[in-house]
């Protein structure tokens, strides 16, 4: 019985069973199977009460990334350039990789440990005694609500991060704002926003669909909660990473012939 606890506790195991739940999100939700109040309430706890994070570190990590990337270009005479690397990097990658990063800890932690709670708790089983299916009241509502919320989010945190960099190029390296502002509009084209805007939204998917599997194969007691609420966010971390770079290969390398 142990080693068959520990071997649906494996990792590699509940990676399938996440991609298996995945599936039948997008099933239930074709099928119209979803309860939409749970969705607003859900929408609460990953937008509004998650933003005051997202703009205090998109804010920050604006203002170091300038800090750091003016002082080589200024060296280099390329003064004008300075917000158009901050586009190239900060805008494309970073602000949508910290943005994920920070709903996973928050929102998919609270996920996993939520529905971890309801299953060794026997509420899921309950859902079932009361012809409720688990994944139409508990998991679809999460997952629209982060793959919504995220994209959202993200905008916030690439407005925020560029306020910090004009910010930080005006006060320790006297760039004008416009000049600033003008170099990010040459580098970012109206195309990025809506790549920008699809990785907010697979990163809100992974984050939603890991954090309420890890929470559903959750087996124990209130220790393994907990370690799956801490494994959730690691895995989620993770899969953002190979998504932004396999992401990144199929939309913006070029081929070489």
């Amino acid at each position: 019985m142990r080693i068959k606890t520990n071997f649906e506790q494996s990792w590699i195991v509940r990676c399938f069973v996440a991609v298996l739940l995945f599936g039948q999100v997008w099933l239930h939700f074709l099928q119209g199977k979803t309860y939409y109040r749970k969705i607003l309430q859900h929408l609460v706890t990953a937008g509004p009460g998650s933003i005051s994070p997202v703009l205090l570190v998109s804010g920050f990590a604006g203002m170091i990334f300038t800090l750091q990337m003016a002082r080589e270009l200024i060296r280099f005479g390329a003064i004008n350039a300075v917000g158009g690397a901050f586009a190239l990097a900060f805008c494309k990658e970073l602000a949508p990789i910290l943005t994920a990063s920070i709903m996973a800890a928050q929102v998919g932690s609270a996920f996993a440990a939520e529905i971890g709670a309801m299953q060794v708790t026997e509420q899921i089983d309950a859902l079932y005694m009361l012809k409720t299916d688990p994944i139409d009241y508990l998991v679809v509502p999460r997952v629209i609500a982060c793959s919504l919320m995220v994209p959202l989010m993200t905008i916030l945190a690439l407005v925020t991060g560029i306020f910090g960099g004009v910010f930080a190029a005006s006060y320790f390296y006297k760039i004008i704002p416009e000049t600033f502002l003008e170099s990010v509009r040459d580098f970012l084209e109206p195309s990025d926003l809506f790549i920008i805007l699809l990785k907010g939204f697979i990163f809100g998917l992974l984050v939603a669909v890991i954090g309420c599997s890890w929470g559903l194969t959750t087996k124990g007691g209130a220790k393994e909660v907990g370690e799956s609420a801490t494994k959730a966010v690691v895995t989620s971390w993770i899969s953002i990473f190979v998504m932004d770079l396999l992401l990144s290969v199929l939309l913006f390398e070029q081929p070489a012939f």
